[in-house]
């Protein structure tokens, strides 16, 4: 077995983006993410933070000119989509997909955070 750091998962996305801390604060607003871990550089960019959403641990740090922001996509599961989706767009997120039922059995819509990742958010259903 992998020795993992404490609050860690084996496979972790890692968000580079512009305005990361702004990013952290709208995964906690959202998600309910809690920092596990927060180093910021001399000059307060966000040099590296761990985030836990759920059992799930994201690491976010300020895009710099060695290594630039880019948007990603990610998929989370919420207890209730439509809910996380009308709060999402209360914390400066725009509207990808509105929340509809779909054929893989999830209940699903699409949202672009402030600094640009795109997050698909779903709640089974049934």
């Amino acid at each position: 077995m992998v020795a993992l750091p404490a609050q860690h998962s084996t496979v972790s996305v890692y968000i580079l983006a512009y305005e990361a801390p702004r990013l952290l604060d709208f995964v906690a607003a959202v998600f309910g993410g809690a920092v596990v871990m927060r180093l910021d550089r001399e000059d307060g960019t966000l040099m590296h933070a761990s985030v836990r959403i759920g059992d799930s641990t994201l690491m976010i740090a300020d895009g710099t000119p060695q290594w630039p922001s880019f948007p990603v996509w990610l998929h989370v599961y919420v207890d209730d989509v439509d809910a996380t989706y009308a709060l999402a767009l209360e914390h400066g997120a725009t509207s990808v997909d509105a929340p509809a039922d779909k054929p893989d059995g999830d209940r699903r819509g699409g949202i672009k955070d402030p600094t640009g990742n795109t997050w698909w958010i779903a709640t089974p259903a049934g």
